[in-house]
């Protein structure tokens, strides 16, 4: 087996080898036809049957409805057979070619003058005789019954009570072909009608009707097995006993019952015999109420030379069945759609070589796209595969609508697509392989988010790069050259406090899905939105910001505890942060002997400069125009300057980032940002002295940035109270240094 498996596998490639073997065991599953198969394709038809339904034509059929008004006029269930014999005899009047009834009697009517007076006690001797002698309802019913062409229903089952009666006589039936009964369903028990109405009844026909296993009727069986002998349904009866004809006739073929002949129609069936029901929507044009037929208040023309079936839709005598058009349809309405079925000729068909016929289809489309999809790849096969499913799709709907037969369109496409996938899958599996070779290979040099797009795309390792909206941060330490020189002597401590303090900024950066540009001594250069789409990037690039600013804090609380323990002196660390968003081109920067995947832009060089105004302006982190109209709402921010950095002419409004929302919400905030504001109003007014004393409102609590900020502008304020600008100043600010 190994010696063949291997033989194939080198014949037909290990993809297109177990697409083959998944081909041969689909078509092996559907042969077997488990249920949820068999289920999705019966749904496939129901939907068929909901987009197309049969148009409902006035035929000679007419149903007897014993309805809720029946129920209300005539009482409770069952009626006297009496009443029977007149709904009987009013059909017979307004010409009736013949009735079927859609219920069994199997017992003496209990209304009949001779039974009541054994069941009800407290009568006379006098009374009970008088009533014993009158005539019983059910001679009455059977009377009228040999006037007229009347089949009663019988029902099938397996769990009746047995009665010691003659055995029935069966209707006679032609078998052309070889014996049909191996394939039709069987009841192994009858439940009959009481011999005085069976004896006087034209025909004997079946009501019993096995639905799909979810319930629902679909098909309905012409011809069953019932206690042995072969028996009627009973539309067929109905139809055989209204044409006058003797027998009905059963073909069959090697594969199956193809088809029953009855009243000079041949009815196509499936192998069990069923006829597959095509509806109409619940019509009330088929029915006449009993009562109106009971007072005679109805249309004769509503029965004349009509096929009668009389049965019930009343919710309480529970005969309602699941169809594929109602959930809740008569089950004496089916019977009269299944006569309609015949006297129309409009049949659905799925014929016995239908499965061969989806069978065929599944192997071809799999076929095709085992061996095309390793030639021409994915995405052409994917739409040549699509216009044959659209095809076979198309072509079920087609003969559905213009031929009415039934064929499979969904598994065959389910074949075809699921070969299909497994080729996809094979295929990105192999590629996953080759991307985890290239993570191995390029991990401990590359950045990890980069690493996943060139495991992603290996073509881009290349020199190149594309235009991207992104957000940028520069990130420095403060006086961290005076801080090094206490290193001078000890190399490996300086290299432990950076690696101590760069390791929690930059997972600040990375946990707010930030990429990590490059390392420049203690500063950091990080961007957003590549090489991952990141459409809230400036909220994540502020996020971080504050992070690293909170984490640098708690670093300088554990090293000022730790140098007041060995007795040293502490020099704090503080960082600055620039931040800006705008149009830049990334890519693989360099030569085509060494590049690095980085950004370049004039919104990278004003990020770089706002990083260094830092120092200027005194404060944390400052950010660029762009950036704050998206965080706006968000975070607690004041707008800084408008500043005109070196290397830009057209000035950037600026703006401090001092803290999230939870510091935007306090009031001790929005009173003290408010006298900032009118601070800056004024100073772009030239109003010093006013501008002053709004500075003067914003230092009262100097234990914030915010403090720090106004004494920047108080003592450019002061300068200009005694040098004042020239005439054309517009209150921007130049920035002499980077």
């Amino acid at each position: 087996m190994r010696r063949l498996i291997g033989k194939l596998n080198s014949v037909f490639g290990g993809a297109r080898l177990s697409a083959l073997l998944l081909l041969l065991f689909l078509l092996a599953v559907r042969v077997i036809d488990p249920y949820v198969v068999e289920l999705i394709r019966l749904k496939t038809f129901d939907y068929y049957q909901v987009l197309k339904p049969r148009d409902f034509q006035k035929l000679p059929v007419a149903i007897v409805d014993i309805d809720e008004k029946s129920l209300a006029e005539l009482g409770q269930w069952p009626w006297a057979r009496s009443t029977l014999a007149t709904i009987l005899q009013n059909i017979a009047q307004a010409g009736g070619v013949a009735v079927a009834f859609d219920i069994v009697f199997p017992e003496p009517d209990r209304l009949s003058p001779d039974q009541y007076s054994k069941s009800v006690g407290g009568l006379s001797e006098a009374l009970r005789q008088e009533l014993a002698a009158l005539p019983s309802t059910d001679r009455i019913m059977s009377d009228t019954m040999r006037r007229m062409r009347v089949v009663v229903g019988q029902a099938g089952g397996v769990d009746f009570v047995e009665t010691d009666r003659n055995e029935q006589v069966q209707t006679p039936v032609a078998l052309l072909g070889p014996d049909p009964k191996k394939y039709m369903f069987e009841y192994p028990q009858l439940l009959r009608n009481i011999e005085l109405l069976e004896d006087a009844a034209a025909g004997k026909g079946l009501f019993s009707i096995y639905p799909d296993p979810d319930g629902i009727v679909r098909r309905a069986a012409l011809t069953v097995i019932a206690d042995g002998k072969i028996q009627p349904a009973l539309s067929v009866e109905l139809l055989r006993v209204a044409t006058g004809q003797d027998a009905f006739a059963v073909k069959s073929d090697e594969a199956g019952i193809s088809s029953v002949v009855v009243g000079g129609a041949e009815v196509p069936t499936d192998r069990n015999g069923r006829i597959w029901v095509h509806y109409t929507p619940s019509n009330p044009l088929r029915f006449v109420s009993a009562s109106d037929i009971a007072n005679g208040t109805f249309d004769p023309a509503r029965i004349r030379d009509h096929l009668v079936l009389v049965g019930p839709s009343a919710t309480g005598l529970l005969d309602l069945k699941a169809t594929p058009l109602n959930p809740t349809m008569p089950g004496v309405e089916v019977h009269a759609q299944i006569l309609e079925n015949i006297l129309s000729g409009s049949f659905l068909k799925r014929p016995n070589y239908a499965l061969g016929a989806e069978l065929v289809a599944a192997a071809v489309l799999s076929l095709l796209t085992i061996i095309l999809v390793p030639i021409l790849g994915a995405l052409p096969v994917m739409a040549f595969g699509f216009v044959l499913a659209a095809s076979w799709v198309g072509g079920s709907w087609y003969l559905f609508s213009s031929e009415k037969l039934l064929l499979d369109a969904i598994y065959p496409l389910f074949t075809s697509l699921s070969v299909f996938f497994l080729l996809v899958f094979i295929n990105y599996r192999r590629e996953e392989i080759q991307r985890q070779e290239i993570r191995s290979a390029f991990a401990q040099y590359l950045a990890p988010d980069y690493v996943e797009q060139i495991a992603k795309n290996p073509e881009n390792l290349a020199l190149g790069g594309e235009r991207r909206k992104m957000t940028i941060l520069f990130s420095d330490v403060r006086n961290f050259t005076n801080i090094s020189e206490s290193f001078a002597d000890n190399p490996q401590g300086l290299t432990a406090l950076m690696n101590r303090f760069l390791t929690p900024l930059s997972n600040g950066i990375m946990e707010k899905r930030g990429t990590i540009d490059k390392y420049m001594g203690d500063a950091i250069m990080a961007f957003w939105n590549a090489p991952l789409d990141d459409d809230s990037q400036e909220i994540h690039a502020c996020e971080a910001a504050l992070l690293m600013v909170r984490r640098m804090r708690a670093i300088n609380v554990e090293r000022k505890q730790e140098a007041d323990t060995e007795g040293h002196t502490f020099f704090p660390l503080n960082v600055g942060v620039g931040i800006n968003t705008g149009d830049c081109v990334v890519g693989n920067m360099g030569s085509e002997f060494r590049f690095d995947y980085s950004v370049l832009g004039d919104s990278v060089n004003l990020a770089a400069r706002l990083e260094g105004q830092t120092k200027t302006y005194g404060v944390t982190i400052l950010i660029g125009n762009n950036t704050a109209h998206k965080v706006m709402d968000l975070f607690a921010l004041v707008e800084a300057d408008l500043i005109r950095v070196k290397g830009k002419k057209e000035p950037e409004r600026i703006y401090c980032l001092l803290g999230d929302m939870d510091l935007a919400l306090k009031n001790s905030f929005a009173i003290q940002k408010a006298s900032f504001e009118k601070m800056l109003q004024n100073y772009r007014a030239q109003n010093w002295d006013t501008a002053l004393s709004h500075c003067d409102d914003v230092q009262k609590d100097r234990e914030n940035e915010l403090s720090r900020l106004a004494e920047t502008f108080r003592l450019r304020i002061e300068a200009f109270k005694k040098t004042p600008p020239p005439a054309e100043w517009d209150g921007v600010f130049v920035a002499e240094t980077k």
